[in-house]
């Protein structure tokens, strides 16, 4: 049997499991996680969160607001990085989820939790089933934020039908919208829209729950691996984010740090990324075109953009 091909994954490991670790270490790879990122979390902001729940601004409506004086003011949140996933389950787990018995009840328009891929999808049922068995997940599929926005303005709208706040747009629920301090504005923009007539925005509130900066140990980390596999025929480098572009590509001298003359022989060293925003950032940043960019963010994406190169490239 012939020995696992190396993958150098730019990302730090999930846990408890990781699908990239199971998809490909089920493939015939040896799955390597290199962290890019270190995260921290920002409690006050997360706290924020569960004082919301707990003063009824997400309860559904025919449920318990009236009680206690307070009306609606979001109809859900969305999540774009298993980050903020991360940040919302841990003050669910380490603070509880303070809601009012509204917030679990099968209600006329419960409490909608968007997110823009299956991993963040994956977790945010986990919380769900838990916590908010009546909340409604939806844009596991979405692959981008862009996909993603005009996705919620169909759903919200159905929900939330325009012609009920012609009088009063002010009245319509928004959406929180948990990020990290590094984020595009495709959601919001695409959601408050001047273009679009007031009854069909959405409002979006934005809030920070995390920071992320790269790693001071990354790029010894990232070319301690390649020597590693320095010996295979072949080796993936799986890139996540922008982070990190410039030290994997300075390490592998590829792009603008590739040497004058290459050489002769049978190239090794592939590029792949998770999904169009990192692989523009490549593109306008450094010049360089990977190999393959995932037409779905997910580790069957991945996974089958490498094998469909692999393949026309006669390997």
């Amino acid at each position: 049997m012939s020995a696992r091909s190396p993958i150098l994954l730019l990302k730090t490991k999930s846990s408890p499991h990781d699908g990239y670790d199971e998809f490909f270490s089920a493939n015939h790879y040896n799955p390597v996680f290199i962290p890019v990122l270190e995260h921290r979390f920002h409690r006050e902001n997360l706290a924020r969160v569960r004082g919301l729940f707990a003063s009824g601004a997400f309860n559904p409506e025919g449920s318990a607001n009236e009680s206690n004086g307070a009306s609606r003011r979001y109809g859900g949140l969305i999540f774009t990085s298993q980050r903020a996933v991360e940040g919302f389950a841990k003050m669910i787990e380490e603070d509880g989820l303070a809601a009012p018995p509204g917030c679990h009840s099968q209600s006329k328009n419960p409490l909608i939790l968007y997110t823009v891929g299956p991993a963040t999808a994956r977790s945010l049922t986990s919380l769900r089933d838990q916590y908010l068995p009546a909340a409604t997940i939806h844009g596991a599929d979405a692959g981008t934020g862009e996909v993603l926005a005009h996705l919620i303005l169909k759903h919200y709208n159905s929900l939330f039908p325009p012609s009920s706040y012609q009088r009063n747009p002010s009245s319509k629920p928004g959406l929180l919208f948990l990020v990290g301090e590094q984020r595009r504005d495709i959601i919001p923009k695409t959601l408050m829209a001047p273009s679009l007539p007031r009854e069909e925005q959405i409002p979006v509130e934005e809030l920070v729950v995390y920071e992320t900066k790269q790693m001071e140990s990354f790029e010894d980390d990232f070319a301690a691996a390649v020597q590693q596999a320095a010996g295979s025929p072949t080796l993936w480098v799986v890139v996540f984010s922008p982070s990190g572009c410039e030290a994997m590509l300075r390490e592998l001298k590829l792009g603008p740090f590739a040497d004058a003359d290459p050489g002769e022989g049978k190239r090794r060293v592939f590029v792949a990324t998770i999904g169009p925003t990192t692989r523009d950032h490549l593109r306008s940043k450094f010049g360089f075109e990977p190999d393959v960019c995932a037409e779905k963010p997910s580790p069957e994406g991945v996974g089958e953009g490498i094998q469909r190169f692999m393949r026309f490239q006669g390997n």
